[in-house]
């Protein structure tokens, strides 16, 4: 056994490497993610996102951007790390080995006088008889006698030769690795060292994990208050309008929780006349209005204001106590939306289906807070069904400008973009007086505005026709194309304060019935995992239909190449309905941009089913796939459905001036707004 000082060198040693062996790992997957998200991530170059101070790399915002829980922590860690290899390499000594000659002070090959003159003159120096201190008597008896002894006595030398000690074959050592305090244990000083050791080692985990689970079982896993799902469940209707949708957004606990001070009542009155023209208020009857808007609960209140200004972009005059509740509740509105998306398109009964009116609101509320757009500016105008708000988004661009454009019959954001660059060019700087550098930064936001297209089959697998009852696939690739050839990029939002990556909503429905079969939410931005997940997905449906190593391989190896050129595998999967022909629309919406949804036309045809282990006759128009395509935009009948069950904001505007004629509606309309105020 060793002694109690070797056995505490060794506690070190031993927490070092305990450390090092998560730690280590951990570090360099973290250096890597961060090389590779920073290599292939495109960010906005216009002259708005730079001057916002956005993705200005300054000293303060990258110990802001630094200064996260999990970096501290990893800092710490490594801190502990180093001063525990400076203290083991201060505190470790080397093993000496046992030399006679040196210790004698002779070279080797000495004669048997020397040896006896040696020892003669140390003992003088070190016998107990000379030198009364303790540490040269063990020095002595330890050392010089035993080197003298293996020198002269015959057995002596011959253990030294062979296993170079004196006293012959010496023993292994052992250490436990614990502090010293720790292996001295004796009345009283055991006791405690006992209590730390079950107060450290036990109840403080306990309690740690306790406090950690009491915290996490309020929230999902996307960080979100399991109260504000329950919110959003109750709320969440199948006829909710997109103007409605921002009623219950607000309704969050998140934004429930934000303190509501006597200080904020004076700003929040000068921020409500700012934007009550997009309060929805009857201005016929404005002051009731008024009184109705703010007798509503006070966090309500403040964050309906506050989503307003970032809306119509008025968040310069809020005081600093407000501008710290802004950017809180911008922060959590990409998941509070996300979770806002799930309960709109979540199946339920009878059919399992969602529903399309709300998703479709939800997306449109999404899209006017990152681009800071308001919602009225989304009313349909001069032919364009989203209004005057895709062009809202672009740098420099105000009413005044769209106004100065639709002279030259500019009339919706498509024909503003199908503009050759130079005709773009001389419109903007003759036509709408902006600068050669405004015009360079409206260039370099719409060569970042994505496009999307669909290479996607609805078919049941196995089979050549759909039939009642049968387990539909629907399987395909979509795609991201963008004029600078980028695939990850964030979008242009120099109005939105934080990072926001941009994604996709698929969305398969019947825009007739309202209802949404399919929902997947698609991101271009994490390559890593899709070159994971479409080549197995890709191998095990070629195994399962037979293919060969090569046909299988060669399968592999295009989906790769898809993914890496900016597509993405998507697979959804329903219950064939009843017997009949359905109209179905592929909807791909976007979170974060204005005007580039995309939307295709499917034709789904489905036969009734015979008896058992026979199919039809019947095939599925469309190359048997179950599936009819039809041209992106250009059916007239489609965009008519497209407008009704996208709910634009020119709906309400007619169902206000029905509200003057029809008692029914307007009664409905109040019993609405009761029951939001019984609510709150």
């Amino acid at each position: 056994m060793a002694t109690s000082e070797d056995s505490n060198t060794l506690f070190p040693i031993f927490i070092f490497s305990i450390l090092a062996l998560p730690l280590v790992p951990y570090t360099i997957f973290q250096l890597y993610h961060l090389a590779t998200k920073k290599a292939k991530i495109t960010k906005c170059q216009c002259s708005v996102c730079l001057q916002s101070g956005k993705y200005r790399k300054s000293i303060f915002r990258r110990i802001s951007n630094f200064s996260t829980y999990s970096n501290l922590t990893l800092l710490m860690l490594w801190v502990i790390m180093v001063l525990l290899a400076y203290h083991i390499k201060s505190s470790s000594h080397e093993v000496e080995v046992f030399e006679p000659f040196s210790i004698l002070g002779l070279e080797h090959g000495a004669t048997d006088s020397e040896i006896k003159k040696a020892y003669r003159r140390l003992s003088i120096q070190y016998h107990p008889d000379k030198n009364p201190d303790p540490e040269a008597h063990n020095y002595f008896v330890e050392y010089i006698s035993k080197a003298y002894q293996a020198l002269t006595d015959p057995i002596s030398r011959e253990n030294f030769e062979k296993y170079g000690h004196p006293d012959g074959r010496q023993g292994l050592q052992m250490g436990i690795a614990l502090p010293q305090f720790l292996l001295n244990i004796d009345g009283t000083s055991g006791a405690v060292n006992l209590l730390g050791i079950v107060g450290i080692c036990i109840i403080l985990p306990l309690v740690m994990a306790v406090m950690y689970l009491s915290r996490s079982s309020k929230y999902t896993g996307n960080y979100v208050l399991k109260h504000t799902l329950s919110a959003y469940f109750y709320l969440m209707k199948p006829s909710l309008a997109p103007s409605k949708v921002m009623d219950v957004f607000i309704k969050a606990a998140e934004y429930m929780e934000i303190p509501v001070r006597r200080s904020d009542g004076e700003p929040l009155q000068r921020l409500f006349v700012l934007v009550r023209s997009e309060l929805n208020l009857d201005l016929k009857n404005i002051k009731q209005e008024q009184a109705k808007f703010w007798k509503q609960h006070p966090a309500l209140v403040k964050t309906e204001l506050l989503v307003q200004a970032q809306l119509t972009r008025e968040s310069g005059c809020l005081s600093p106590s407000l501008q710290r509740d802004f950017r809180r509740i911008l922060e959590v509105a990409p998941r509070l939306l996300e979770e806002l998306m799930k309960m709109a398109v979540l199946q339920r009964p009878p059919h399992g289906h969602g529903w399309l009116r709300p998703a479709i609101g939800v997306v449109e509320l999404s899209q006017s807070i990152i681009q800071a757009v308001p919602l009225s500016a989304r009313k349909p105008a001069g032919g364009s069904l989203e209004g005057i708000a895709p062009f809202l988004q672009l740098p420099h661009f105000s009413e005044t400008a769209l106004k100065k454009l639709a002279r030259k019959k500019i009339r919706t954001f498509e024909d503003f973009r199908d503009l050759t660059q130079q005709d773009r060019f001389d419109l903007l700087t003759k036509t709408a007086g902006f600068t050669p550098l405004q015009s360079h930064d409206v260039e370099t936001v719409l060569e970042m505005l994505p496009k999307i297209t669909f290479d996607i089959k609805c078919e049941t697998e196995g089979e050549e026709a759909i039939q009642e009852g049968d387990i539909v696939t629907m399987r395909g690739w979509v795609t991201l194309n963008r004029t600078n050839h980028k695939i990850r990029a964030l979008p242009h939002c120099p109005n939105y304060p934080f990072h926001k990556e941009e994604n996709f909503w698929l969305l398969l429905a019947d825009p007739t019935s309202n209802s949404v079969w399919i929902s997947q939410k698609v991101s271009f931005m994490d390559e890593s995992a899709a070159l994971i997940a479409a080549p197995k997905v890709i191998r095990e449906s070629k195994e399962w239909a037979g293919a060969t190593p090569k046909e299988l391989n060669l399968a592999v190896k295009e989906a790769v190449e898809k993914v890496r050129s900016g597509s993405r595998l998507v697979i959804g999967r329903f219950l064939a309905p009843e017997e009949g022909t359905y109209n179905l629309t592929l909807f791909c919406l976007s979170d974060s941009w204005l005007g580039c949804d995309t939307k295709m036309s499917l034709k789904l045809k489905v036969l009734k089913r015979t008896r058992a282990g026979t199919r039809g006759g019947g095939t599925v128009e469309e190359g048997g796939g179950g599936v009819e395509d039809g041209g992106e935009e250009e059916e007239v009948e489609e965009d008519e459905l497209y407008d009704d069950d996208e709910s634009e904001y020119s709906e309400d505007e007619a169902d206000v001036e029905e509200e003057e004629h029809d008692e029914i509606v307007e009664g409905g309309s109040h019993d609405d707004d009761e029951e939001y105020e019984k609510e709150d």
